[in-house]
C-alpha cells in the first residue's frame, strides 16, 4: 500500500516512519485538537485529549475515504514537551488502540500555545488511498 522509506545503514525508528512513498488519493487533516464533536473538552488529561484528537482525525479520514493505515504523515504539536515525553506509553496505548500498528512519518513539535486555550495536543494528518 505504502513503502517505508528507510535509508540503509540507518537506525530503525520506533513509533514512525523517517519516510513513506505512496500513489493514490490524497486526504488532508487540519490541525485536530481534543475536543468532541460539539467543540468542547471533556478532559484536561493529556492522554485523554490524545485519545479524542486521534478520534477525530480518524472520523475525518473516514469522511474522505481513508482508514488509519492510509495515513502516511502526521505532525504533532504539543504545548508541553515534559508532559508528552512523560506520558509516552499513555500515549502510545491509545494510539494503537485508534490508529493501530501503523506508523507513518512524523514531526512532534512543541509550541508556545495553540489556538484553542484548553488544547494540550494539535495533531495534522496526510493520507493517500492506494488506487
Amino acid at each position: 500500500m505504502h513503502t517505508i522509506l528507510q535509508p540503509e545503514g540507518w537506525a530503525k525508528p520506533i513509533g514512525y516512519a523517517n519516510g513513506m512513498a505512496a500513489t493514490g488519493r490524497m486526504v488532508f487533516v487540519g490541525g485536530q485538537v481534543g475536543w468532541n464533536a460539539a467543540c468542547e473538552f471533556e478532559s484536561d488529561d493529556f492522554v485523554e485529549q490524545v485519545r479524542q484528537t486521534l478520534m477525530n482525525v480518524v472520523a475525518i479520514l473516514a469522511e474522505g475515504g481513508a482508514k488509519p493505515q492510509h495515513i502516511t504523515s502526521m505532525t504533532w504539536y504539543f504545548t508541553d514537551k515534559s508532559e508528552y515525553l512523560g506520558n509516552l506509553k499513555g500515549i502510545g496505548q491509545v494510539y494503537r488502540e485508534i490508529i493501530g500498528r501503523h506508523f507513518p512519518a512524523m514531526a512532534a513539535v512543541q509550541v508556545v500555545a495553540l489556538v484553542e486555550d484548553r488544547a494540550k495536543i494539535e495533531i495534522q494528518a496526510t493520507a493517500v488511498i492506494p488506487e
